[in-house]
């Protein structure tokens, strides 16, 4: 009887666990959290992990302004190391950016972008990656 009692409780707690969504909505443990850096009336349009789980690069977007920001957020923060947010309309030859030893995010830099295609990326230690092209209009 306690076998059948032991095989019942596990079915149980398992049921319990997809009821809830405890296991279909767990958030990846690479994913950083936007945390309004860019300021209000933006909201994120666009985002990738950096490897090794070492944060996320946002790109966020101000429908009133024609605005959008980058921001790249470590996913734990530490120890101040290189993180860097860059940012420009496709069309421009100079990035905007904000490079320095920081302990939890790099940025926000903003570039006006409204009717055009962005380029925009981060860096976080040695690890440094770009989107071109995206986001237009």
């Amino acid at each position: 009887m306690k076998r059948l009692l032991s095989k019942t409780a596990l079915i149980t707690g398992a049921a319990l666990a997809v009821v809830t969504g405890t296991i279909a909505t767990a958030a990846p443990a690479s994913a950083a959290a936007y945390g309004g850096q860019c300021g209000s009336g933006y909201g994120v349009v666009n985002q990738f992990n950096l490897p090794d789980s070492r944060g996320t690069v946002f790109l966020t977007y101000n429908s009133s302004t024609g605005r959008n920001c980058v921001v790249t957020v470590r996913t734990t923060p530490g120890a101040a190391t290189l993180m860097e947010a860059y940012l420009r309309r496709s069309s421009a030859s100079t990035w905007t950016k904000d490079s320095g030893n920081y302990t939890t995010y790099a940025g926000p830099v903003y570039v006006s972008a409204a009717g055009a295609c962005v380029d925009w990326g981060g860096t976080i230690g040695t690890v440094t990656q770009f989107r071109y092209g995206t986001n237009c209009g």
